[in-house]
């Protein structure tokens, strides 16, 4: 077998249950925003995925897809309950799989992170705001758990598992990141629980192996499990590497397939490179470090995400011991980035960063230009463009007002 170090970016990758990534590049999860009415995927989403798989990822990995649809990361956010019709999925997973790609869907709750416009239920492990300054007020106030409204969610998450392998989906990964509900009860600064769910890490943990034993039990072998994990939350007093290192040692004893390595969440967005406890990361593969020092301990493969833009720092995190290679917003600018790389040619990936001084209304621009990437996409309007960020925000907005508007009248608020 080959050294990391001289590892290709085309080398398939043979997961634990005996599935193969056919390469070790990933499409890494963005959030799409682009539901078709009755939050279910259309077209534009299908034709967004058609461009990634003919790019040559050898894994795309979906836009986060609710469990619940009385949650929501947004108004046009995907959700696929047990009830939810399957053929729309199936549509959109035979598009994602069309070039031999394996096609994983990232299952979500946001817990705390919901918009307060929508009028949603924002569960958490405590009412603990969030607090984001003078944009505290965006978000929900959020609702301390029942034990059995943690129940329905463990039992929620292997329902959208079992619902997504229905419909041709090779795999979900768990979204236990970015400061949603499952990092909420890891975090100790979110999860001031003094019940079984609260204190200890153990106990702070003990919602995602739930989530992940359930997941395994309700679908085929065949079927990748995937955990998606912060290397840290980027907050003093909150979720450390630490933490992180002992919970990716319990996820080593159950049937995980891979483990992706990110970070950060809404109060300290270390996934657009900024975190709120005084570190300053990486310009591309933020959290590299972070997912070496865990990759030696983990008996799944490893995956990292963030910044990650050019052919040379792709190798370097294969050269570092991680197993593949998450690539997000790039790929919104560059979906044919991995086809390029494969034939030996760099493409050009230009970075558009929003250096105002108000950092919640840049991470807001931050976001919108990406979405707004995407719907070009979708459109199939290929070639790279800079937009304005202010107008881009301020459209975005509006686009945002009129799905709030279509989401609440679906959900009946």
């Amino acid at each position: 077998m080959k050294s990391p170090a001289s590892l290709p970016l085309s080398t398939p990758l043979s997961l634990p249950n005996g599935a193969v990534i056919p390469n070790r590049i990933a499409k890494a999860a963005m959030e799409e925003n682009m539901a078709d009415a009755g939050q279910v995927p259309g077209p534009s989403i299908r034709a967004l995925y058609s461009a990634w798989a003919k790019g040559g990822a050898g894994l795309i990995i979906t836009g986060n897809v609710m469990i619940d649809g009385r949650a929501m990361t947004g108004p046009g956010g995907i959700v696929l309950e047990r009830a939810t019709p399957r053929a729309p999925f199936a549509a959109w997973a035979r598009d994602a799989r069309a070039h031999g790609a394996q096609a994983w869907m990232q299952i979500n709750h946001p817990g705390r992170q919901v918009f307060a416009a929508m009028k949603g239920e924002a569960w958490a492990p405590s009412a603990v705001a969030l607090d984001l300054g003078k944009h505290s007020g965006l978000f929900a106030a959020p609702r301390a758990m029942t034990e059995a409204e943690i129940a329905e969610v463990v039992t929620r998450f292997a329902d959208t598992a079992r619902a997504a392998e229905e419909a041709g989906f090779t795999g979900v990964q768990i979204h236990a990141a970015h400061g949603y509900l499952i990092s909420q009860f890891l975090s100790p600064l979110a999860n001031r629980r003094t019940d079984a769910w609260g204190g200890s890490l153990a106990n702070r943990a003990r919602l995602l192996l739930d989530v992940v034993r359930a997941v395994r039990a309700v679908v085929s072998p065949g079927f990748c499990v995937a955990v998606k994990l912060n290397s840290a939350d980027f907050q003093r007093g909150g979720f450390s590497e630490d933490d992180a290192r002992q919970v990716l040692l319990w996820l080593n004893e159950l049937p995980v397939d891979l483990v992706e390595l990110s970070g950060g969440s809404y109060e300290a967005p270390a996934m657009q490179g900024r975190g709120a406890d005084g570190r300053t990361l990486a310009r591309e593969a933020y959290f590299l470090e972070f997912a070496k020092s865990l990759a030696a301990v983990a008996r799944m493969p490893v995956m990292t995400t963030g910044g990650i833009r050019r052919h040379e720092v792709a190798e370097k995190v294969l050269a570092s011991g991680v197993a593949m290679v998450g690539i997000a917003t790039a790929l919104a600018t560059r979906p044919e980035l991995p086809a390029a790389w494969f034939a030996g040619r760099e493409l050009d990936v230009p970075a558009q960063a929003v250096a105002w001084k108000d950092k919640g209304m840049a991470g807001l621009a931050s976001m919108a230009l990406v979405k707004r990437r995407l719907r070009a996409l979708a459109a199939g309007q290929g070639a790279p463009r800079t937009y304005s960020p202010l107008l881009t925000l301020i459209a975005d907005q509006l686009r945002t007002k009129r799905l709030v508007t279509r989401y609440r009248r679906w959900a009946g608020r």
